[in-house]
């Protein structure tokens, strides 16, 4: 009885715990000494989308998640629209803007896509933000994918001063150099920033 009441609580717990639980139950009756394991696996989404952009599955390696996944996952957790990506020490911090002049950066993990957590700022750089975006249909996860093709992107930001508007991209090569590219708001073509030379 003892044994079929500790299964039933263990089962119960691993349902409403949902994800992949595993719960081992041991009888305390000393005549049968069985052993049972319940395991539930479900495929909810828990946030961490590792497709490509084929949408095909693939295995994750640590650090996989790329600035155009982490602005992704950004935005999935915090409605508005982001203005910057950066790899900064062992996170990708997004800055969102949100409604009026609220801002809001959002830590996302690297290895996995999900958020860490986020935090609130008023800034009053919000209204030079959105004039600079007006009219614009590249976004930060487009410029990032964009500029992907030159190398590992590490950060991606709205370049929003004088008339050469557009997307700034910093990208690492394999071999570790870093460059810097222009991503146009209108048609996500990618240059060599004129101030990298």
């Amino acid at each position: 009885m003892k044994r079929n009441i500790v299964i039933a609580v263990v089962t119960a717990a691993a349902l409403v715990g949902g994800g992949t639980a595993t719960a081992l139950a041991v009888s305390g009756d000393d005549d049968d000494a069985s052993t049972s394991v319940t395991r539930t696996d479900d495929d909810r989404d828990d946030g961490d989308d590792r497709s490509d952009d084929d949408g095909d599955d693939r295995a994750a390696t640590p650090g996989d998640v790329t600035a155009a996944g982490a602005i992704a996952a950004a935005l999935k957790h915090t409605l508005g629209t982001a203005v910057s990506a950066e790899r900064d020490d062992a996170v990708w911090e997004v800055d969102v803007l949100g409604t009026g002049d609220t801002w809001h950066s959002v830590r996302v993990d690297p290895d996995t896509g999900k958020v860490l957590g986020s935090s609130e700022d008023d800034e009053d750089d919000a209204a030079e933000v959105r004039a600079a975006l007006k009219g614009a249909s590249v976004t930060a996860e487009d410029a990032a994918k964009a500029a992907a093709a030159k190398g590992t992107v590490v950060s991606v930001d709205l370049d929003d001063d004088g008339d050469d508007r557009g997307w700034e991209a910093e990208t690492r090569t394999s071999g570790g150099d870093e460059r810097d590219w222009k991503v146009a708001l209108t048609t996500a073509s990618v240059t060599a920033d004129r101030d990298d030379d």
